[in-house]
């Protein structure tokens, strides 16, 4: 680990071990959610959590609750290429997030980030 903190990292074109260039994506997924869905959303997102972890793409997936603001959740991602994520989002695990969300009356803000240094 402090070997891959220790390099200058960009998200976009980054070096592999093997010395070939990848095409890694970060991002950034905030969903609000009324309060009272709090736990139909976390079931929802748990579920979610444990079979995205499994695709061979995903390099790093948490899923985190605000500590300030009620109904509010933070997704931080790491994925392969946009090809993986692409492929995320076809996921019936994904879709099924997905329609929790609309069901509830959740709004979705992501974010693709591009490492400054």
């Amino acid at each position: 680990m402090l070997g891959r903190q220790a390099r200058k990292h960009n998200p976009r074109r980054d070096t592999d071990k093997d010395g070939t260039m990848s095409d890694e994506l970060d991002l950034v997924a905030v969903v609000t959610a009324p309060a009272e869905a709090r736990e139909t959303i976390e079931t929802a997102i748990a579920a979610c959590v444990a079979e995205t972890r499994k695709e061979a793409g995903c390099r790093h997936y948490v899923a985190h609750r605000d500590r300030e603001t009620a109904g509010r959740f933070v997704f931080i991602e790491r994925w392969e290429s946009r090809a993986a994520l692409d492929a995320h989002m076809a996921e019936p695990h994904f879709k099924a997030l997905a329609r929790t969300f609309e069901e509830v009356g959740a709004s979705l803000e992501v974010m693709t980030l591009q490492a400054l240094g």
